[in-house]
């Protein structure tokens, strides 16, 4: 992660926005959800996401900084409704004492922190950009609630895709895990063209629940995103 991550030097990071559909399978209506990376007046970063159906909610955000060429976080924070019952997570990463702390499902989190640890949102755009870059091991240490799991991701190659923007160059990547222990499966894929944005996301569950999201519309660095046709 500590090479990967350096290379974010090497393509600065882009602000963007963009919207996208949510559909679960499952059930007969289609959500939304926001995505957004905007600098910040102090000059840190902040990654937010929003999803919203009408039997259930999702916010997340993460709030970093570049300190040289690493990645770090700050402040997580996540909101489910819905679903189940309520879920609330909130970390807040100490560089200079080197302690993370926080609060989830199992009550408060007091962890040790070391380099290279991300969030669970900061993660997505490390992958976005370590793609970008050209890089091959995608691998990256997460913490997941009060544990850290390492996230590993396979290169699938280049695929165009049709979007309600029109078709769209991307890279596929799927987020690799043990067989027999976990049978979640993560597909993403991303625009070549338009700062390796994500574009379309699939996830089928433990339980076969499946649930797609796809790009609606698009502003990466100020431009409209377009498709090809």
């Amino acid at each position: 992660l500590l090479a990967s991550s350096s290379l974010l030097a090497a393509q600065p990071l882009q602000p963007f926005q963009a919207s996208y559909t949510a559909d679960w399978k499952q059930l007969p209506f289609t959500g939304t959800a926001e995505r957004s990376l905007q600098q910040q007046a102090d000059g840190n970063w902040k990654l937010s996401f929003k999803a919203s159906m009408l039997v259930a909610g999702v916010s997340e955000s993460s709030t970093f900084r570049l300190q040289g060429d690493q990645l770090q976080p700050l402040r997580y924070k996540y909101d489910r409704t819905g679903l189940g019952k309520p879920r609330k997570n909130r970390q807040e990463f100490d560089w200079t004492a080197m302690q993370v702390n926080g609060s989830g499902k199992d009550g408060i989190i007091q962890l040790p922190l070391h380099a290279g640890i991300l969030d669970k949102s900061s993660y997505q755009l490390a992958l976005q950009h370590d793609i970008a870059n050209g890089v091959d091991q995608l691998s990256y240490i997460v913490l997941d609630g009060d544990d850290l799991d390492t996230y590993d991701f396979r290169l699938l190659g280049a695929e165009r895709i049709e979007t309600p923007l029109g078709q769209l160059n991307t890279i596929k990547v799927e987020r690799v895990r043990d067989p027999g222990q976990n049978k979640r499966k993560t597909t993403l894929w991303f625009a070549k063209d338009w700062g390796y944005l994500l574009v379309q996301l699939n996830q089928v569950e433990r339980d076969g629940k499946e649930y797609t999201i796809m790009l609606q519309e698009g502003l990466v660095d100020g431009q409209v995103v377009k498709g090809l046709n």
